[in-house]
């Protein structure tokens, strides 16, 4: 497959990927839909007339919406045949955008002069707990080696519902936050700026389909149909106010203070090349949550931290997707057990990604081992966690044997001082 598009090999954004967006630019000031390719992006809005299959010729006005909920729920084959159209349309044999020149003017946008914006509405946000090497150091951590892992935790995709008003597209700044802590054990809580602020690498997936009602289920071997695509993740952590506030109730203010996303939603259809075998679960799930398909996918992922005194960044963590114990179909599954709703544009975040190794630690809590151990960058500078004006970033891809790479360009975000409380 070859696009009269030209990109370089290693672009994250070949005509085998076709990520969707949301994005404003010069030449439109509304919010529009749009996909990635190469360097550019074609603009939805203006080539809705062309989706011209049996599915979506009624439906063209989902490509005229700001946000990608009308599209995102639709069905999994109305998506699959987007995605067709698309690539016959960006194909070097179609001479349908490719020889009007004037569409083609209209119709594409550099990515260098666009901005992006939130994908979706994100109506609900829910944050799993799904590595099992996260979860056993932070258990090793608290607990001790005995306790590492609690009783639930392979018996089901533990989570928490987060707070979806603060999810924020990449290169949104996070504010260090204010909250109770706990310094010392046993004496009086402490009210003041975090000092342990952490990074959380994560990936999220969109739901969707057409929305369930309250009392649906929806089972791991029917979820493949409310998976729209994944995006990176990154969910800031104040690790000194959560250790406080967590018991009994888990993450609240140390969670809310910000969650950063990519801007470019891959789909399932891109990934199913890199599909990898699931993580072996012992002992084995109920039926519900069992399905017997490959869900798991070989995402590349990477954590750089760029300091404010340092024009390089200094790459902290190399870790997968695959590393994740409870798939992404087996979260929606516990998601929808008690009958919970969900919609199109809901988000599951798979929880931190820690692999086996030091350096596949997906969060400065276990790459420092609780401050412990600091790191040192390549600035010659030193860290246990995150200080004002260090940038993170995420990125994520998949390469196969022929060299073709599917990415999610980046997720990055600044951590900027406490605004001070104005009593």
């Amino acid at each position: 497959m070859k696009s009269f598009i030209e990109y370089s090999p290693d672009t994250d954004f070949p005509i085998e990927n076709l990520p969707y967006g949301v994005f404003t630019s010069p030449k439109n000031v509304e919010k529009h839909i749009g996909v990635a390719i190469g360097e550019w992006i074609l603009d939805l809005h203006v080539i809705s007339h062309l989706f011209e299959g049996p599915l979506l010729k009624s439906k063209q006005n989902v490509f005229k919406e700001e946000k990608l909920n009308p599209f995102m729920g639709l069905t999994r084959p109305h998506w699959l045949e987007a995605r067709s159209t698309l690539q016959k349309l960006l194909d070097a044999s179609n001479p349908t955008l490719q020889n009007d020149s004037d569409l083609r003017q209209r119709a594409f946008v550099k990515q260098s002069e666009a901005q992006m914006h939130l994908p979706a509405d994100i109506g609900d946000y829910t944050d799993f707990y799904s590595s099992i090497h996260h979860a056993t150091n932070v258990g090793i951590m608290f607990r001790g080696k005995d306790n590492a892992l609690l009783d639930n935790w392979k018996q089901l995709p533990v989570g928490y519902h987060g707070r979806s008003s603060s999810i924020v597209i990449t290169g949104t700044p996070i504010t260090r936050p204010l909250g109770q802590t706990l310094p010392v054990e046993g004496a009086a809580p402490h009210f003041g700026p975090s000092r342990l602020m952490d990074f959380e690498l994560e990936m999220a997936a969109f739901v969707g389909g057409p929305p369930t009602r309250l009392g649906q289920r929806v089972t791991a071997k029917e979820a493949e149909d409310h998976i729209f695509g994944l995006v990176l993740m990154n969910d800031w952590s104040a690790r000194d106010i959560q250790k406080w506030e967590y018991i009994p109730l888990g993450p609240f203010t140390a969670k809310n203070l910000g969650t950063s996303i990519s801007p470019w939603i891959v789909t399932i259809e891109a990934l199913r090349p890199y599909i990898t075998d699931n993580f072996p679960q012992d002992p084995t799930p109920f039926p519900y949550l069992r399905h017997e398909d490959n869900f798991n996918f070989d995402i590349k992922l990477e954590v750089d931290l760029k300091s404010e005194k340092s024009p390089v960044a200094t790459t902290i963590c190399r870790s997968n997707y695959r590393y994740l114990y409870w798939t992404v179909k087996q979260q929606l599954a516990q998601q929808t057990i008690t009958g919970c709703n969900i919609r199109p544009g809901d988000l599951l975040g798979s929880g931190t990604i820690s692999g086996e190794a030091s350096d596949s630690f997906g969060s400065m809590l276990e790459l420092s081992w609780k401050g412990t151990k600091p790191l040192r960058l390549l600035s010659g500078e030193e860290r246990k966690f995150i200080q004002d004006g260090d940038t993170i970033i995420l990125r994520g891809y998949c390469l196969n044997d022929n060299g073709v790479r599917i990415g999610f360009g980046k997720c990055e975000g600044k951590l900027l001082p406490v605004e001070p409380l104005c009593e």
